[in-house]
């Protein structure tokens, strides 16, 4: 037996080794850095503690992106010099990311041993190879991604760390071939144990769900089915579920070959990225396909995202997991029982609201991170759940699963058309999604990602969106401007009382105003000064541009603003009384958009998780309508590099006359809303998103 020793290396800190949501992500030539990959695991070994390392059962394994394998050997050394009993690993160093959470959960090792966390190697849907992203991120004993409290230790770790530990003298072990390698060290015997991660993640699938009639609606000639896995590590699922267990056929999957770069590809599954399955579906603006399949599906790098398609129809991921949680119970096997809660994160549209409502089902809104949702499922109060940025699941695992969602699908399908089969048309995709939206309301829902922007200007947009709320509680609650019940102008809303850069009234206490300063505070503050109202005159009011408040002079007593004027230039702007002007309620958003519904609420959301009581902030900036449209900005923590400004635009509507309509058209008028209010051009220097979903 090959026998190893333990060395100490010395090092020191690197900037920015922060977790996000999913682990850290950055460019492949940083991970490979000297000692970069080292410290964060040894930082994450030291979070954990020696009582939870020495002797542990440790996963490690990934999406199989480039340097992946040598990822995997630098980390199984490490974990022998740690004190770690045995790791378990893919072959081929593949495992999927719901695959892992399944292992560490329910996977049995030949001598009784359950794994205690992973080390799962991957950057989801960002792209791979060598100068493209890597990332790694550690998953706990329940299979879910570590908690806010272990990623936070861990980083503070990064950051004052001064060795890390390895073994010398171990063999780099052969994970192309399944088995158990034995070795000798310090604290006793070390096994890195190679196998086939698709028999437990299968045996898992055929315990939720009803193959049998899974496999009666693929053997039928009237549905075609097409599965694309991006060159991810759900191709090596696909062949063996679809193909293997189902019958489906084999000129059905596309990419399912992984890739160390995904074969020069973008694995995200949507329908800017997944062209190949888009076209295929009838859904290219340049392409027409004459005989679509009925259902599509897509998977990003390491299986947990996906893309639900029908003939020449896009589902969206919000309308997604609504749509299998009111069908659930009936569908899918697992479920028979009931469902015990269902939760979606903030900036999901609220399609799943109305069916919890609808259903009497306890419902949760968390922020972005499948770690919130993983709480909930421990304390058995989430049995499905979902996130716009298309990931669903449920809590057969603590991880989204692509798959699972892809086979949630199949399943309703299969029970649609259980007494169809024969039949001349079968329902379709369309016909489901339709019916839902009849039953419950559409919410018109799209997302703007503005992918690899300046940092900084991405910091500020997110400031001026928060500045902007302060003016919002101004605007939209029902502050009046005076004590006296007889005032002209009880109960009027105002847009704003006028501020200089520095945030002081202008002309409070006194009449003089600089026109520089009142310039200064219009190029500032712009449309949110804007409120239609009319003098006693008869004159049409423009905007409030400043107050005086509590003026006192020549027998005139009371709150004197100043006003411009319809077809007047700025400069012949007038001081009023408050008696001598009525005004209509002023939005904010009427001076970008006329039609759009009023702005009752805007704040950042923030978080208190029902379970341990811990508090979540800035988890997102939400804009909140009168007729329960929403506009959400989030800056994303999945990227390598720069920023990724995420804006999600949501109309609900309940009309059965007004659910057909194109989702983009009738979202238009809150999408320049939300880019206008934004500034987003001038803060970002993009004219236009990157990706719309």
């Amino acid at each position: 037996m090959v026998a190893f020793r333990v060395t100490r290396v010395g090092t020191t800190p690197f900037d920015g080794q922060k977790p996000g949501t999913s682990g850290l992500r950055k460019k492949v030539k940083v991970f490979t850095q000297p000692h970069y990959l080292q410290n964060f695991v040894q930082a994450t070994f030291n979070a954990l503690g020696s009582d939870k390392v020495k002797g542990a059962t440790l996963v490690i394994s990934g999406d199989g992106r480039y340097f992946s394998k040598d990822a995997i050997q630098i980390i199984t050394k490490m974990a022998a010099a740690n004190g770690v009993r045995r790791v378990w690993v893919g072959q081929h160093g593949l495992m999927s990311t719901p695959a892992v959470s399944a292992v560490v959960r329910d996977r049995v090792g030949a001598n009784g041993s359950k794994a205690n966390g992973a080390f799962i190697l991957t950057a989801s849907h960002n792209p791979g190879g060598p100068h493209e992203d890597f990332g790694v991120k550690y998953n706990m004993e329940n299979g879910g991604p570590a908690p806010e409290g272990v990623t936070n230790k861990i980083y503070e770790n990064t950051t004052t760390i001064k060795e890390y530990l390895i073994a010398e003298g171990l063999p780099d072990a052969d994970i192309s071939k399944t088995g158990v390698s034995s070795f000798e060290g310090p604290d006793g015997k070390f096994d890195v144990d190679v196998f086939d991660s698709t028999i437990d993640y299968v045996k898992l699938m055929k315990s939720i769900f009803d193959f049998p009639s899974i496999q009666k609606l693929l053997s039928s000639p009237k549905f075609g089915f097409c599965y694309d896995a991006l060159h991810g590590v759900a191709g090596y699922y696909a062949k063996r579920i679809f193909v293997e267990e189902l019958g489906g056929k084999e000129s059905s999957l596309l990419n399912c070959v992984p890739k160390e770069d995904f074969g020069g590809g973008h694995p995200d599954p949507n329908l800017t990225y997944a062209k190949e399955l888009v076209a295929r579906m009838g859904l290219s603006k340049s392409h027409s396909e004459p005989n679509p399949p009925e259902f599509g599906a897509a998977a990003d790098g390491d299986a947990d995202r996906n893309m639900i398609l029908g003939k020449r129809f896009f589902v969206t991921p919000s309308d997604s997991v609504a749509i299998i949680a009111a069908n659930a119970v009936e569908a899918i096997p697992y479920f028979s029982g009931g469902l015990k809660g269902v939760a979606r994160s903030m900036p999901t549209s609220a399609a799943l609201d109305v069916v919890a409502k609808s259903l009497n089902l306890k419902f949760y809104e968390v922020p972005t991170g499948w770690k919130f949702f993983g709480n909930l499922m421990d304390a058995g109060m989430c049995s499905i759940c979902g996130e716009e940025s298309f990931g669903t699941g449920s809590d057969h695992i603590r991880e989204k699963d692509g798959v699972w969602a892809v086979l949630a699908w199949l399943s309703i399908l299969a029970n649609k058309n259980k007494d169809n089969l024969g039949g001349e048309k079968l329902v379709s995709v369309e016909d489901i999604v339709r019916q839902h939206w009849a039953t419950y309301g559409r919410h018109y829902y799209t997302r703007y990602d503005y992918e690899n922007v300046d940092a900084a200007g991405a910091k500020e947009l997110m400031a001026h969106l928060v500045k902007l709320q302060s003016s919002l509680d101004e605007v939209n609650n029902d502050d009046t401007l005076t004590d006296s019940d007889d005032s002209p102008s009880r109960g009027v809303k105002f847009a704003s009382k006028a501020k200089t850069t520095e945030g002081s009234q202008i002309g409070s206490g006194s009449m003089d105003l600089m026109l520089e300063k009142l310039l200064e505070w219009v190029e500032l503050w712009g449309d949110s000064s804007q409120e239609q109202g009319e003098a006693s005159d008869g004159r049409r009011i423009k905007a409030i541009i400043a107050s005086c408040p509590k003026y006192k002079q020549d027998k005139k007593k009371g709150d004197m603003y100043l006003v411009t004027w319809e077809g007047e230039p700025l400069h012949r702007a007038s001081w009023l009384m408050d008696k001598d002007f009525r005004c209509t309620k002023a939005r904010i958003i009427k001076g970008i958009h006329s039609d759009v519904s009023s702005v009752v609420h805007g704040d950042e959301f923030e978080y208190k998780d029902p379970v341990d009581s811990s508090i979540s902030k800035h988890q997102g900036i939400r804009y909140l309508f009168e007729d329960g449209s929403r506009l959400v900005f989030r800056l994303s923590g999945t990227g390598s590099e720069g920023a990724t400004i995420r804006v999600y635009i949501e109309q609900y509507e309940k009309d059965p006359s007004k659910i057909g309509r194109d989702s983009q058209e009738a979202l238009a008028p809150l999408v320049e809303v939300a880019i206008k209010l934004s500034k987003m051009q001038e803060f970002t220097g993009r004219s236009a998103p990157t990706v719309i979903t």
